[in-house]
């Protein structure tokens, strides 16, 4: 079409206008993925785009999950598969947990070796005797979608990138004539013997195989494929089976499957393939994943990477990172900044895309599936996630946590047990912690507007029917008796009053569905916190089938107290639904504020938490146990006991002591998300205490300024004026010109846009 000079013009300043205002602050520099790397952080520093398939990173060690026919302790420290602390790397594999205390995955480790082929990993101790390398952190480089390190025993430089569902590898060789690139099948993390079902590799051409590896581990039936090209045609290939002696073999045996063969097949299984490099020869690897079949991995890797280079992969992941933080803008010291951006990151790693390019995924009843109006997601940390995480997408990624919402329905549709998800990842539940805790994510998002068109009401019945599982985690019981006995059940106090207020957000949804008779029921069964309080110890303690409470009780252990993750002490103040009346029960104002005193300043010994691996001395405070999440909304119910200025002491006291900009800076597990959107949340000054409100409890800013970029197209501006680490206690608080006396913010505050301004003191405003 022939255009004239005016609608040129036009089009040209519309492209200008259109261009300047995409263009983003460069916040990426502030994001440092080695936090949380070391001690409890379980986070990794690779390479993914946000909410990505593919989290391709390092392994710095491959800890068998057995040792001797018990757990080893150990496993744990390689969680995330990656730690600080260790000094070689054995590979780059695809797929990985960000901040879980349990962990799967780890999944098609590579890596690039030269000199004699060696396929077995070798050992710390030794990394000569196997492909791994030794490396130092001073030639190791990682930022938000890239990561790049010097493997110092072969002299090779490897760089790591990713789109939603390829990982891009690029390995710069020396010179030789026996350069190699190895995928490892049966690495794996909390890897042992058997955890393997099966794995298939076809070599489809000189540079291009496929296949796909199921295993049975934290999820028990977890298939993906993969498809795998190199920039270069491989001049020779083969491979090892690790899988013993077999009595049958078939027919198969007439071929010499270990040199050259195009088809491949074995529990456990090591590729290689061979190369001749010129120096500093660079060779790239593009895997891609599917949940599906390898026919659709490849077509992720051609739709989403084609014939885009490894920098344009990366310039391009990069970008969407940028374009991801600019959704809150801060101002703040460099430190603050570093913080703040890199836990926004991490809480944008997860839930996981799950699905492919074209829609399909595999799901629960293992049959394939299209998502035709959302983004399916997984990794569902949901014992973590619902407390503030979920709540944070509901005002910055609200069309992402409306599409997490469809996932949980896509779940509880597919899933013979007609349950939402407990802790889901890869077409599994695998029934990680206590509560049904999926149920307040629903609500809230729906309360708050964020369904997307879905059916609230058939959301409002799968809640419904989660809740009314009688043979699950004694729901039964609770439903009969008010609470969960401590004989049948060994987290009997956690489940009686996380379940109380599941119950609760169940109610505030059949309230705003105007479903009046669920709403009866469930509000009263919201109630049954009370069953668990002891007047005489003022403690929530375990109590029996015949109605008695368990004796030998002690308030500070964390184990075998009827406990998950923390004790009665932390426990005891889980009644975010009703801070009123656990006011009234625990003896007015004056001595509920005494007793959260009494948490933060008493010495916890280390011998009541020996027994549990999820809490360490880092992350404790006095007796608040803050590396857990049971406790996060404590230090808000100040405001409830008429002391605020308590809450605004004991939130910044936190940020300062539990969130540092180094490997070992976070108090405990990130747990998917939810340490990082505690601190992104309490930096803003305010926090959601019971998900399934509309109202969030103020606290104390630590930003100077913060503008939220809303997607409704509207900005919230915070304003932290006189703000600094001295200045934490809040004087006034006006939005939009208009004064908060009663320290609670509504969510339709903020997303109507306009401004919240505080003024700061030194003193506390009593």
């Amino acid at each position: 079409m022939k255009r004239s000079g005016t609608s040129v013009f036009l089009f040209l300043l519309f492209f200008s206008l259109h261009f300047k205002a995409q263009k983003f602050e460069k916040l990426i520099q502030y994001i440092n993925p080695l936090i949380g790397t070391e001690k409890m952080g379980h986070t990794y520093p690779g390479a993914a785009t946000p909410f990505g398939a593919i989290q391709l990173s390092p392994e710095t060690d491959t800890i068998s999950y057995e040792l001797n026919g018990k757990y080893n302790g150990d496993v744990y420290k390689y969680c995330a598969g990656y730690r600080y602390e260790d000094k070689t790397i054995v590979g780059f594999s695809s797929t990985h947990f960000s901040g879980t205390g349990h962990s799967d995955l780890g999944d098609f480790l590579v890596m690039p070796t030269v000199g004699k082929l060696q396929l077995n990993p070798g050992t710390a101790a030794n990394p000569e005797n196997g492909y791994r390398s030794r490396f130092s952190h001073q030639n190791e480089k990682a930022e938000a979608g890239y990561y790049k390190v010097k493997l110092d025993d072969d002299n090779i430089l490897a760089e790591l990138t990713a789109t939603t569902r390829v990982g891009v590898h690029r390995y710069t060789f020396p010179k030789s004539d026996q350069a190699h690139i190895i995928l490892d099948l049966m690495a794996g993390i909390y890897n042992y013997d058997g955890k393997n079902i099966w794995t298939y590799v076809r070599v489809e051409n000189g540079n291009t195989i496929t296949g796909y590896r199921q295993t049975n581990g934290w999820a028990r039936t977890r298939t993906v494929y993969f498809a795998m090209k190199f920039s270069k045609p491989f001049k020779s290939y083969g491979q090892k089976s690790y899988d013993g002696k077999q009595v049958y073999n078939g027919f198969w045996r007439k071929f010499d499957q270990t040199r050259n063969f195009p088809e491949i097949a074995g529990k456990n299984l090591k590729m290689y393939f061979d190369f001749d490099t010129n120096e500093n020869e660079a060779i790239e690897v593009k895997l891609a994943i599917s949940p599906v079949s390898q026919t659709n991995a490849l077509e992720n890797l051609e739709k989403e990477i084609g014939n885009l280079s490894f920098d344009q992969v990366k310039a391009q992941t990069q970008e969407n990172w940028n374009k991801e933080l600019n959704k809150i803008i801060i101002k703040g010291s460099e430190t603050e900044k570093v913080n703040f951006y890199t836990a926004m990151y991490h809480t944008f790693i997860n839930p996981t895309t799950y699905m492919d390019v074209n829609g399909e995924y595999k799901g629960l009843d293992q049959n394939i599936h299209k998502a035709e109006d959302f983004t399916n997601y997984t990794t569902f940390s949901i014992w973590d996630t619902y407390r503030a995480l979920h709540p944070f997408f509901n005002i910055i990624q609200p069309k992402r946590n409306g599409d997490m919402v469809k996932s949980m329905m896509a779940h509880y549709n597919q899933f013979s047990m007609k349950m939402l998800p407990i802790w889901s990842h890869y077409a599994n539940d695998n029934w990680c912690m206590s509560g049904y805790h999926s149920v307040s994510v629903v609500a809230d998002a729906i309360i708050k507007g964020n369904y997307n068109g879905g059916n609230a009401k058939e959301a409002l019945k799968a809640c419904v029917e989660t809740a009314s599982k009688r043979d699950y985690e004694g729901i039964g019981q609770y439903i009969d008796l008010g609470y969960v006995p401590a004989e049948k059940n060994g987290t009997s106090v956690s489940n009686t009053l996380e379940y109380a207020y599941d119950d609760w957000a169940i109610a505030q949804l059949a309230k705003y569905l105007g479903e009046t008779e669920i709403y009866n029921q469930f509000i009263k069964r919201s109630e049954n916190w009370r069953t668990q309080f002891d007047k005489t110890t003022g403690f929530m303690r375990p109590r029996l089938t015949d109605g008695s409470f368990k004796k030998d009780f002690n308030a500070l252990s964390t184990h075998g107290q009827g406990f998950i993750e923390g004790n009665s002490w932390n426990y005891s103040f889980f009644v975010p639904q009703n801070p009123d009346e656990l006011i009234k029960m625990m003896g007015g104002k004056k001595k509920f504020a005494a007793k959260l005193d009494e948490l933060f300043t008493m010495h916890l010994p280390d011998e009541f938490f020996a027994d549990t691996e999820d809490i360490t001395r880092e992350g404790i405070i006095g007796g608040y146990v803050h590396g857990n999440e049971p406790a996060h909304h404590v230090a808000y119910l100040y405001n409830w006991a008429g002391q605020p200025w308590k809450t605004q002491a004991q939130i910044r006291r936190i940020l300062e002591m539990q969130y540092k900009a180094t490997p070992d800076g976070l108090g405990g597990n990130d747990d998917a998300g939810q340490m990082s959107a505690w601190y992104i949340l309490s930096s803003l000054g305010f926090y959601p205490v019971a998900p399934g409100s509309e109202d969030y409890a103020i606290g104390s800013p630590a930003i100077d300024n913060a503008v939220l970029n809303l997607e409704n197209g509207k900005t919230f501006e915070i304003e932290a004026i006189n703000q600094s680490p001295k200045n934490v206690y809040v004087e006034k608080i006006l939005l939009n010109g208009k004064q908060i006396k009663n320290f609670m913010l509504k969510h339709s505050d903020i997303m109507n846009g306009g401004k919240l301004s505080f003024y700061m003191s030194p003193k506390p405003k009593k």
